[in-house]
């Protein structure tokens, strides 16, 4: 199985925000954007594996701006870390200004994907080859994550964590 490279999952969605896409304060509901956070994780994930790929977990949400009526939302997301079967996918959401077209960082997130057989079994997925700083820096910090998830879900020794102990020592 051929490794790949995040910039081969990438994955841009854009869209406006309709006014049945909103809460009473005019901006985007949140579970909206989760909705559209995940179906770019999915085709990343998708295009990674090249599998038929499944949402195991949302591992952080971070909703720093509020996205109001009618803005631009651009979601674009990448595989941060391949396992033997799951991938970390970054997500990054994009608002653009509509005066100056500028676009502005509003929110983040990070999904678990799992690739599965038609059955629905796991299957091993390519290794993952990280080339931008960012990429490196997020693909480090992926195996952390998932020991820390691991360790606090109790499938996980926290002797067994290396990574996290790392921090620490």
């Amino acid at each position: 199985m051929d490794s790949r490279t995040p910039r081969e999952s990438k994955t841009i969605l854009t869209d406006l925000v309709l006014p049945s896409e909103t809460n009473p304060l005019n901006n985007l509901f949140g579970g909206e954007l989760l909705a559209r956070m995940d179906r770019a994780a999915s085709i990343a994930a998708r295009r990674h594996s090249r599998r038929i790929v499944v949402t195991a977990s949302v591992n952080h949400v971070a909703f720093n701006k509020m996205i109001p009526l009618g803005s631009v939302v651009t979601v674009e997301a990448k595989v941060s870390r391949a396992f033997k079967t799951s991938m970390e996918i970054f997500i990054d959401v994009w608002i653009e200004d509509r005066e100056s077209g500028i676009s502005s960082k509003a929110n983040e997130a990070i999904y678990t994907f799992v690739a599965v057989d038609e059955q629905g079994q796991p299957v091993p997925v390519p290794e993952l080859v990280p080339e931008s700083d960012q990429e490196k820096e997020r693909f480090d910090a992926a195996l952390r994550r998932k020991q820390l998830s691991l360790v606090l879900a109790g499938k996980m020794s926290p002797k067994d964590a290396t990574e996290l102990k790392a921090l620490f020592v």
